[in-house]
């Protein structure tokens, strides 16, 4: 039996995961807009990992006889002036859903909610990857953003970007 405080998080993480997807899609259409298919493909395949994080939270209360209750995801709010706009914004995002994840873990950990603490380790790994991602593309738009020709090779390098599921075993 899961935690009451731990569930209301867990579930509450669902809608988070997938208003994390729409922002993605809001900024992929930014990149749409300005031509660049590489940056636009990366946060389109952002999105994809992003709903599959709402549905491994879906799939671990469901595995765990707990019922799921669904709220309305809110419409990004975020304009873009620039794309080092939307790179921060990205950074900025990923930071804040790591202090989500770490605040269940703290939940389940003061419960002692073991299962749900090894459930959420593949999330604190893919948190560390995330925010790298993101730090390594401010990076890179720092250091060749203002050239057209690397701008264009970054852009190609994001296009190279194909969508892998997330490889974790749920009980």
């Amino acid at each position: 039996m899961i935690d009451n405080k731990v569930f209301d998080l867990l579930n509450d993480q669902i809608n988070k995961e997938f208003y994390s997807a729409y922002l993605y899609l809001d900024m992929n259409n930014y990149f749409e807009k300005r031509g660049l298919a590489g940056f636009a493909n990366w946060y389109r395949i952002q999105a994809m990992e992003e709903r599959d994080h709402a549905m491994l939270f879906y799939q671990y209360l469901q595995n765990n006889d707990c019922p799921v209750t669904l709220a309305a995801i809110a419409k990004p709010d975020k304009e873009f002036k620039c794309d080092m706009d939307v790179l921060q914004a990205g950074l900025a995002h990923e930071e804040y859903v790591t202090s989500l994840i770490h605040n269940i873990y703290d939940a389940a950990y003061a419960v002692k909610d073991f299962r749900t603490m090894q459930f959420l380790d593949w999330f604190v790994k893919e948190q560390g990857e995330e925010e790298t991602n993101a730090r390594d593309m401010i990076t890179k738009m720092e250091l060749f953003g203002n050239d057209p020709k690397s701008l264009y090779m970054l852009n190609q390098e994001l296009a190279g970007r194909v969508y892998s599921a997330p490889s974790l075993v749920l009980e």
